[in-house]
């Protein structure tokens, strides 16, 4: 923020881009840094770099002076989403911010007084001083640690789920098998059914997120499951579980529960991969696909609405001879021939 600041007024006064000169650039980075920090305790700083750059014969100065106002208002929009995000955690949480009794803030820029400020007035007290902002990330690590090797009992831990997982099925959707902000360590399975007819393997894409459209949450790693016997689609069944140690390393696993063939991968780091990668591999493993395990008033209802199509695509032809002529006619036609097309694609009917 502090270095486009500089930049505009430099660009503005000069006509020239310091963002184009490394080394420019490199002292406008190095002076930001030390502006922002003093403008925690002092109200203004001037920002002096000589010979920052040089046009023909000419040697050109950057002067400014940088006050807590103009830092205030050119952050205030990365202010207000703490506050949001700290709103957000805590509905997630069930949480009325008036009943917490102590705000612990984390992190080098809380130091900054507009920050203590709007969370002092979001919680309805001051902000904890009693910490070092710097070091309370690291004092927490070694209490963590300390409890998990040593045991520790004095001290209640607990750590929850940042994301939801679960694993795609059949669709491109997202199927959670945990839930966001479940407790671990925490362990949940479903069963699942093959999707084709004579599917001997099945793929599972591990993926962490909130969407329901699997390319749009994050992949955390993928296995295949092999030597199925052959039989109709929906009658081999799986078994995925999901299982968060302790320290929080999620293992998965997948077992074939007619022969008991299982595989396994523990992930403990995220892919990487855009959402349109994702989106490709979601494509190549189409007829690797497992489905969700549905219940006998399921498949009755689905049975009943595939009929309900099979009527009406057969009374098409008829309604087209009568309504053909009229002035609504094809539009009508085409609307309801897009309907019948849209809800008989694919193996299923969800």
């Amino acid at each position: 923020m502090i270095i486009d600041w500089l930049v505009q007024s430099f660009s503005q006064e000069h006509g020239i881009d310091l963002r184009r000169d490394k080394m420019a650039l490199q002292r406008l980075k190095d002076a930001a840094e030390k502006a922002k920090c003093e403008l925690s305790s002092s109200r203004a700083v001037e920002i002096n770099l000589p010979f920052i750059i040089s046009r023909g014969t000419e040697t050109l100065h950057l002067q400014k002076v940088l006050d807590r106002a103009i830092l205030e208002s050119l952050t205030e929009e990365l202010t207000e989403r703490t506050i949001a995000i700290t709103q957000k955690t805590l509905n997630e949480a069930d949480i009325d911010a008036q009943t917490i009794e102590e705000v612990i803030l984390v992190g080098g820029m809380t130091r900054m007084p507009k920050i203590q400020e709007r969370v002092g007035a979001f919680f309805g007290l001051e902000p904890s001083k009693n910490v070092h902002p710097d070091e309370v990330v690291a004092m927490g690590a070694a209490i963590q640690g300390a409890s998990l090797v040593d045991g520790i009992e004095d001290a209640l831990l607990l750590d929850v789920t940042p994301h939801s997982l679960g694993i795609m099925i059949i669709g491109g959707y997202f199927h959670k098998l945990i839930e966001q902000n479940t407790t671990v360590p925490a362990e949940a399975s479903y069963p699942f059914t093959t999707v084709k007819d004579n599917q001997t393997s099945v793929k599972i894409l591990v993926l962490q997120g909130e969407s329901e459209r699997a390319e749009e949450n994050e992949l955390l790693g993928e296995f295949i499951l092999t030597g199925f016997r052959r039989a109709a689609k929906a009658e081999v069944e799986i078994d995925v579980k999901f299982e968060i140690s302790a320290d929080g390393l999620v293992s998965v696993s997948a077992t074939d529960l007619e022969t008991g063939l299982r595989q396994e991968i523990t992930v403990t780091a995220s892919s990487g991969l855009t959402e349109e990668e994702i989106l490709q591999m979601v494509e190549r493993s189409k007829d690797e696909m497992v489905d969700r395990k549905t219940t006998e008033e399921f498949e009755m209802h689905k049975q009943t609405a595939e009929k309900l199509v099979d009527e009406i695509r057969g009374l098409l032809p008829r309604v087209q001879l009568i309504i053909s002529g009229s002035d609504f006619g094809r539009d009508a036609l085409m609307k309801a021939q897009t309907v019948v097309d849209t809800a008989g694609k694919g193996d299923r009917i969800a």
